[in-house]
């Protein structure tokens, strides 16, 4: 089992090549006794096709001219019946083993990829698309599907077609053999030539599907925002725009396509015509016999057509190369590992810290913050204040963990962040979001998301009160069974908010992080929210992100940020004697509330 309780899979990021072919072999490990009687089936069906046309050409030169009674005929048709019955028995074989395998692979793929994805970081999350991810979980991981289940199979049986029946020709006449072969280098030679233009051709269209896609999910996901801003003509213009690029890059791939179709056409039917000319004069002439001509034309079509058909599966194998290249990019992406640190089993996290010279930039952007030094002891409310991009995200991001801090230190009860894992510390802080997000699912799964264990309805009702949104709870048809729409739609802002804290409350951290959490709603459900918050901060370190003084200015300690520096500090009586920031918020603030008083006045 791994650290989510999952049963053990492989590390495709650790085990697959990065050479694309071997990879795709590679990914064969665990299925490969099956693909292995699907091989075999088939080149049964493939010895019983080819023998089916040998026994044909005998029956016409030996049987035939003899005046065969009725019993034999009837033998004969039983005989081809069976034979037919065998190669259907082995073809179905073939394809439902080979089916089996393609799903479970793409199953498999698809259950480490979405397992991967999710164990990522932040900062890779950050800076790659939504639409990208899914393209790449969805679309890619079918086209590596199709080469288990059509493309590797199909190149396999066409080889067997070819060695078979090749082999049965040269046995009826060398010469003819090699006669009817001699487009197939060709064939073969135009494949590869489209193999690299199709290639790079997929891989640019893929690319812009994953734009597409991003871009109707950003739409779908804000609809709302959309239709309040009446943006639907600039989105619409948008996608057409973006499915305008798509459409030419399609019609690139689609012109590859048909420009290698007709020419494999040509080549595949000169041969064919060439072949059957060849061995209708030698019949004449008498260097095969008619039964041996019959059998030779069968054989033919299963040299030529295949061959031909090869050529397609060999572009479609280039773009499951494509495809397992966009996904090798995602698995080899490093895992944030949850486990790695310390996680004490006997001792309870306190909520002292002590930040000490603490800087955090993101990459090579340039500082976030800098040279931030502070401390607060166990159950103390510290407020953060400041402009946007002043930092105090970035701050409360570096709590669970979510980047690591690139200077100085910070610690948690006297000892280093760092040496905390990240599942111990997530599981000791909660985050109440300034936009709390829902999944699509009852009210009950939402309360209980962060908490793993099994919890009662007790339980649950008893944080819903803390978080005065039981009444409003019993008030749904289903109650605390309701379904919440996708992201809690169906809910208003102040309900979702405080669904997010009785999650926070049922989880029952030690540390708490308030990220601006009463600023999207009116100031009634502001002053139900402040309760229930109220009681969630009780004997909690907390840490307050805000833009309005009425949220942090209870707090024990008021930190002011300004490009990523504390510039003032103390509490809200200290504070609003000082010349600085502090001042000027809480100047205009009242400044705005009086004027709104006014106009409510004059209504």
């Amino acid at each position: 089992m791994n650290e989510n309780g999952n049963q053990h899979r492989r590390d495709l990021s650790k085990d697959l090549p990065e050479n694309r072919f071997l990879g795709l072999l590679r990914l064969l490990d665990g299925y490969r006794i099956i693909y292995l009687i699907a091989t075999l089936s088939l080149g049964v069906a493939t010895l019983i096709r080819t023998g089916t046309l040998l026994f044909l050409g005998r029956y016409i030169d030996d049987i035939l001219p003899t005046g065969p009674s009725a019993i034999s005929l009837l033998l004969v048709a039983g005989l081809f019946i069976l034979l037919a019955l065998i190669q259907g028995f082995f073809t179905f074989t073939s394809g439902s083993y080979s089916a089996r395998t393609a799903e479970g692979i793409a199953q498999e793929l698809r259950n480490f990829l979405f397992d991967h994805i999710q164990r990522l970081s932040f900062s890779y999350h950050d800076q790659t698309q939504t639409g990208e991810l899914i393209q790449r979980s969805t679309s890619d991981v079918e086209a590596i599907r199709r080469f288990y289940a059509e493309q590797l199979l199909g190149i396999g049986r066409i080889l067997l077609l070819f060695i078979t029946n090749f082999t049965a020709v040269a046995l009826i006449n060398l010469q003819l053999a090699f006669l009817s072969i001699i487009a197939i280098p060709f064939i073969v030679v135009l494949s590869l030539f489209f193999f690299r233009r199709i290639s790079a051709a997929y891989e640019s269209y893929q690319e812009q599907e994953a734009v597409l896609s991003t871009t109707l999910q950003e739409n779908l996901s804000a609809v709302r925002v959309v239709k309040a801003f009446a943006r639907q003509s600039f989105e619409i213009d948008k996608f057409e725009k973006e499915n305008w690029e798509k459409f030419q890059r399609g019609r690139r791939l689609l012109t590859m396509h048909s420009l290698y179709w007709p020419s494999s056409d040509i080549l595949a039917s000169f041969q064919m015509l060439a072949g059957l000319t060849i061995g209708a004069l030698m019949t004449i002439n008498g260097t095969i016999t008619i039964g041996q001509y019959v059998a030779y034309t069968g054989m033919l079509i299963w040299i030529i057509w295949p061959m031909r058909i090869l050529g397609r599966l060999i572009v479609q194998t280039s773009m499951s190369m494509v495809s397992y290249s966009r996904i090798m990019e995602v698995l080899r992406q490093e895992r944030e590992s949850l486990t790695d640190g310390w996680s004490p089993e006997d001792y309870e996290i306190q909520g002292e810290f002590e930040f000490l010279q603490m800087g955090f930039s993101y990459g090579e952007d340039g500082k976030v913050l800098e040279d931030i030094s502070f401390t607060t002891s166990p159950g103390e409310s510290i407020g953060l204040l400041g402009t946007t991009g002043s930092g105090k995200t970035s701050l409360v991001n570096l709590l669970p963990r979510f980047y690591e801090y690139t200077t100085g230190s910070i610690k948690l009860d006297q000892t280093e962040l760092s040496q905390y894992s990240r599942s111990y510390l997530r599981d000791n802080i909660g985050i109440v979001e300034q936009e709390p997000f829902l999944f699509s699912r009852s009210i009950k799964d939402n309360i209980t998301l962060g908490v793993h264990r099994d919890v009662s309805q007790q339980e649950i009702e008893s944080a819903a009160r803390s978080a005065a949104i039981h009444d409003s709870i019993l008030e749904f048809p289903d109650g605390y069974d309701t379904k919440v729409g996708e992201r809690g739609v169906t809910l208003s802002g102040g309900q979702k908010q405080r669904i997010a804290i009785a999650r926070t409350l049922l989880k029952d951290p030690k540390i708490l992080i308030l990220d601006d959490s009463t600023s999207s709603v009116d100031t009634l459900t502001e002053i139900e929210i402040r309760e229930a918050l109220e009681n969630l901060m009780l004997g909690r370190t907390t840490f307050i992100i805000a833009h309005r003084i009425q949220s942090v200015m209870s707090a024990n300690k008021i930190l002011v940020l300004e490009n990523g520096r504390i510039v003032q500090r103390g509490k809200h009586q200290d504070l609003i004697q000082q010349e600085g920031i502090y001042r000027e918020v809480h100047e205009m603030q009242i400044q705005v509330e009086g004027a709104l008083e006014k106009e409510l006045e004059d209504v």
